[in-house]
């Protein structure tokens, strides 16, 4: 059967699918175009399982809040490439997974991964169809939900790369913004000094004995050193002990304190930290993409 111009479009315009592709299915399919859609599925998940050990290290950080304030939710979904994430695809899917995380608030990956999208499919047939369709790896790194506790919320975004969202006891929706903001310029660890992490704390003491130990002072002496040491550490890494970002002549909690509010806590997500990035010649993958399309039907 002959494969026509407009059979290619159609089947482009159902699928996502490259033309090289389309016109490869609707061929091996005897121009059956229900046929060839449904190999185009089955072709598309074997390819994402072959993309999944493929480094996503770019992505976007999405954070949503319901209409009434009282829930919340961020994600990270990332891509091999920071051209795939700007995509419009790869941005709609990401909108929609967070309406759906927002609405569902899942207990863990496997919760997210059974949960229905706008579309009808399971987020995890999702998100392999886009795989499929962008032809990188695409990867739910991590997300959070809940109900909102405090009384005020603020949540910021710096170019989607970094998100935070931040709650209040006390305070307004604009004291809690610029919290939020100092959060992702600035880095806290945690909230308050009782909850830096023992082992963290126990890392950086062990560093600082070991540098006041070279100095060739007398013990006590470097005892003294590292407490104050130790005391410098906490205040740079608690959000509380931090100089305000808009007013570093007052730590953030002065500025609290002058408003009658409390942090109960923040969460901050940036794109790829933590990911060891690898090499990947993507010029090289795409070109070879091209050539197996291109390929003659057997």
């Amino acid at each position: 059967m002959e494969i026509t111009a407009s059979m290619v479009k159609e089947l482009r315009q159902r699928t996502g699918a490259g033309m090289m592709e389309c016109k490869k299915a609707l061929t091996e399919a005897g121009g059956e175009m229900e046929t060839a859609i449904e190999q185009m599925r089955i072709s598309g998940l074997a390819k994402a399982d072959k993309k999944s050990d493929n480094t996503a290290a770019e992505g976007v950080v999405v954070i949503k809040l319901s209409d009434d304030s009282k829930s919340l939710a961020i994600i990270e979904i990332n891509s091999q490439t920071d051209f795939a994430s700007k995509s419009a695809d790869f941005n709609d899917f990401a909108e929609s997974l967070s309406e759906v995380i927002l609405s569902g608030q899942p207990a863990d990956d496997a919760a997210l991964a059974s949960m229905k999208m706008p579309s009808g499919d399971s987020v995890e047939d999702s998100r392999k169809a886009l795989v499929a369709k962008i032809g990188e790896n695409i990867q739910v790194r991590r997300f959070e939900s809940r109900d909102v506790k405090g009384s005020a919320v603020g949540q910021y975004s710096h170019g989607g790369r970094i998100g935070v969202i931040c709650e209040l006891e006390g305070g307004d929706a604009d004291l809690a913004k610029d919290i939020a903001m100092h959060v992702a310029a600035s880095k806290p660890v945690c909230v308050s000094e009782a909850e830096v992490p023992a082992e963290l704390l126990e890392a950086e003491k062990k560093i600082l004995i070991a540098e006041a130990a070279d100095s060739g002072k007398p013990e006590e002496i470097i005892e003294k050193m590292v407490q104050g040491r130790i005391r410098k550490y906490l205040a740079e890494v608690t959000l509380l002990g931090q100089p305000f970002v808009k007013d570093p002549d007052q730590t953030v909690e002065k500025l609290l304190k002058a408003a009658g509010a409390s942090c109960l806590g923040f969460t901050r997500y940036e794109v790829g930290e933590g990911i060891e990035k690898k090499e990947e010649n993507f010029a090289e993958e795409v070109m070879a993409q091209v050539k197996e399309m291109e390929k003659p039907p057997e």
